[in-house]
């Protein structure tokens, strides 16, 4: 077991598909997704979920700008348990959901069943979704789209331009480089369970910052049991304006909008969100 910690103690080399794989596991490990699943049905979390305060101003703004009587198909990508799936139902839209939690889309299958919603949730790995000018809207919030490297972000933008019809919107959120971390480390002790883990165990957290062309970030998590070692990764990349655009035209995007959230407040270059509709 000290040979799995040293190992995971170097910092993790990009591109590897070992660190993709840790990235993965985050999200389908049998005790995390529980976690997970709860704080996305918190409503007074900021969490894997935004407040569902937010939630709703943010489906109304949506419904606003793409009236679901004219952008009647929406695909929301990352759309967890669906919390903000059920809301776009009930704004009119005939809503696909795709998300790479099987608990999530469980739990959201079960609900569109329970409320006769009709949604229809995917379990997938929304890098593989294969649409040709099915949608009006295409949604990926909550900052979903910058845990990807910028080669995922272009195979995925790619994907997104086909698979909406002429005139359809694509909505994202990003942070911008005022939400960067410093790199640093950190420790803790968890007698009673917690987040990573139900048993007793350690806790190390690292962040790490590299000068690839992409800046990217990683947020590690290292999880120290009696019986076991785990290590989960967590991406991130941060946006300027001008970046967001040069990736979103190399795409043949080219009618943009932009705003300070997914609630439609005025963007501000001093901001710490973008939010960016882009007409196709």
């Amino acid at each position: 077991m000290y040979a799995k910690l040293m190992a995971f103690m170097n910092k993790p080399e990009l591109n590897d598909p070992d660190t993709s794989s840790l990235y993965c596991a985050l999200w389908n490990d049998e005790h995390i997704s529980k976690g997970m699943l709860m704080s996305h049905l918190n409503p007074d979390e900021e969490g894997a979920t935004c407040k569902h305060e937010f939630v709703f101003k943010s489906v109304k703004w949506i419904a606003e700008i793409a009236p679901p009587s004219q952008f009647g198909k929406l695909l929301d990508l990352g759309c967890g348990p669906g919390v903000y799936a059920e809301l776009f139902a009930k704004e009119g839209y005939s809503v696909t959901g795709v998300d790479y939690s099987k608990r999530s889309i469980g739990y959201a299958n079960e609900q569109t069943k329970l409320n006769n919603s009709g949604i229809e949730y995917l379990y997938q790995n929304y890098l593989t979704i294969d649409y040709t000018e099915q949608f009006d809207v295409i949604t990926i919030i909550n900052k979903d789209y910058a845990v990807f490297s910028i080669t995922d972000r272009m195979m995925l933008l790619k994907k997104v331009y086909q698979a909406l019809k002429p005139g359809g919107k694509f909505i994202l959120d990003v942070m911008t480089p005022k939400r960067r971390q410093k790199e640093h480390r950190s420790w803790h002790y968890s007698e009673s369970g917690g987040f990573f883990s139900e048993k007793p165990h350690i806790l190390l957290e690292v962040v790490y910052q590299y000068d690839d062309d992409d800046r990217t970030e990683l947020g590690q998590s290292i999880v120290i049991t009696d019986e076991d070692v785990k290590c989960f990764i967590c991406p991130n990349h941060y946006f300027t304006k001008e970046l967001l655009v040069s990736e979103i035209q190399h795409a043949g995007f080219n009618m943009f909008e932009f705003y300070g959230d997914v609630a439609g407040n005025s963007y501000a270059d001093t901001g710490e969100i973008i939010c960016g509709v882009f007409t196709k």
